[in-house]
């Protein structure tokens, strides 16, 4: 599949992917503080952002989403960062082909198997009912029934567009809603990536666990933990500065 991406400054590839309900644009602000020492891609995975629609949807298929993009663009090796479900693609990506990553970073998700979550979000936003709102705000009040917090509210909406027909989703939410299982799965146990790994954890998430450290090290024996202080699940946006130094100091 060819993956829709953004792609700006200029030195090393730099590949980052977005997690589950988001899109390259999450990743924008970070960019644009790494654009003068690296070519930053900014990837929208299948069945986010603008990238195709497909039935499949799980790590195998994502893997070689990314591998077809590496492949068309002509990049034999390239720094990986993804957060959250793209950690889950970057790491398996780094075990099937660790030739074509250089340094792997894995934001706030470890590779142990997670139950579902999500429910509530998604209960709310298959309430919404595209062909009857008006106006995001309308969107917005019916999400709100579920989802009382505006900030994960206005993330989620980020994926709602509008065209002629009206209101659409960016994500294709039936086979997400479908296949949400598929989104917590763990590394197979012959995963391995040898390369330097940078594991970037929130300080106040629970996502990645003391219990998590001997399943980490057995997958990415050269691996490093850092947890950014005051930041949940969405690091980056929390304490970007924070998580930039961190990418920094683990890229040089």
């Amino acid at each position: 599949m060819k993956l829709n991406f953004k792609k700006l400054g200029s030195g090393k590839p730099f590949v980052i992917l977005h997690g589950l309900f988001g899109s390259a644009d999450n990743w924008f602000s970070i960019a644009r503080e790494l654009e003068k020492t690296y070519t930053l891609y900014l990837v929208d995975q299948r069945n986010h952002g603008d990238s195709p629609h497909s039935d499949q949807w799980n790590y195998q298929v994502m893997v070689e989403d990314l591998k077809e993009l590496l492949d068309d663009e002509g990049l034999e090796k390239v720094f990986l960062m993804g957060h959250s479900m793209g950690g889950k693609t970057v790491m398996n990506f780094a075990c099937t082909y660790p030739e074509r990553v250089e340094k792997l970073i894995v934001a706030d998700i470890a590779p142990r198997y997670y139950p579902v979550h999500h429910e509530t979000i998604l209960e709310g936003l298959n309430s919404i009912q595209l062909k009857e709102i008006k106006s995001r705000k309308e969107a917005d009040d019916q999400l709100a029934k579920y989802i009382p917090d505006l900030g994960t509210r206005q993330f989620l909406l980020k994926s709602l567009a509008r065209n002629a027909d009206g209101f659409v989703w960016k994500v294709n939410l039936p086979v997400i809603t479908a296949n949400i299982e598929e989104v917590g799965q763990e590394l197979a146990d012959w995963a391995k990536y040898l390369g330097p790994t940078l594991f970037l954890g929130g300080g106040n998430s629970k996502y990645i666990q003391q219990k998590d450290i001997e399943d980490i090290a057995s997958h990415f024996p050269n691996y490093n933990l850092e947890f950014v202080p005051n930041a949940g699940h969405w690091l980056h946006a929390e304490q970007p500065e924070a998580v930039i130094e961190e990418v920094r100091n683990f890229l040089k």
